[in-house]
């Protein structure tokens, strides 16, 4: 996808030590007899001119789907904000003619088709400086779009005051919150824990029968 005939980079955040998953990686995961990022990456490869992985340790383990994989350009393993500026770095040198970046977990299998679609329509729309995604009340920063002209002011935040959390990062500029329909379920369920999977697994299931 293009915004205003600027190329939009995408980035799955799998930087995560994944704790509460008993460790690896939680795109990994098997659903519906697939692993989960294989679904996560058809969903959203048709959304972005170009799809990155940011993930730390062997990037062997994502050999077999093509992309590129960035580790954090901050390391200590500092959270998802992490991946936003390696994103942002990464777009800046990679494809200068970019103007925003989106991100995108990598444990949410129903991410919607027109995330990308929506969030740059309703930011350019808006007159906002970013956005990042809603449903049932709840927002999502992880699914945020970010201009990479504030690749800079994102380093000095968090090199210079050790920020770490996406919301204090976003409270100092103009964010709107995109809000996403939750019938016939939400579509940033995520698998945070094992006992998850069987949740992703049904909710696959009704998917997969309502499609048909």
């Amino acid at each position: 996808m293009t915004a205003a005939g600027c190329p939009v980079i995408g980035v799955l955040l799998a930087g995560g030590l994944a704790r509460r998953m008993g460790g690896g990686d939680k795109g990994l995961s098997m659903l519906g007899g697939r692993p989960m990022l294989d679904r996560i990456i058809e969903r959203v490869r048709p959304q972005v001119s170009t799809l990155i992985i940011n993930a730390n340790g062997d990037s062997a383990r994502f050999s077999d789907y093509g992309l590129a994989v960035v580790p954090d350009v901050i390391e200590g393993y500092a959270g998802p904000l992490a991946g936003v500026l390696t994103g942002l770095e990464w777009a800046a040198a990679n494809a200068p003619e970019s103007k925003w970046v989106v991100t995108f977990a990598s444990d949410a299998p129903f991410v919607p088709e027109i995330l990308v679609e929506r969030m740059v329509s309703a930011v350019e729309g808006e007159g906002a400086e970013l956005g990042c995604a809603q449903s049932g009340g709840r927002s999502h920063p992880v699914f945020g779009l970010w201009p990479v002209r504030l690749a800079g002011d994102l380093r000095r935040a968090m090199v210079e005051e050790e920020m770490r959390k996406i919301d204090r990062w976003t409270a100092r500029y103009n964010l709107i919150e995109v809000d996403f329909p939750t019938d016939p379920f939400d579509p940033f369920f995520n698998v945070n824990a094992p006992e998850h999977l069987a949740e992703a697994e049904r909710l696959l299931d009704a998917e997969q029968r309502g499609a048909a």
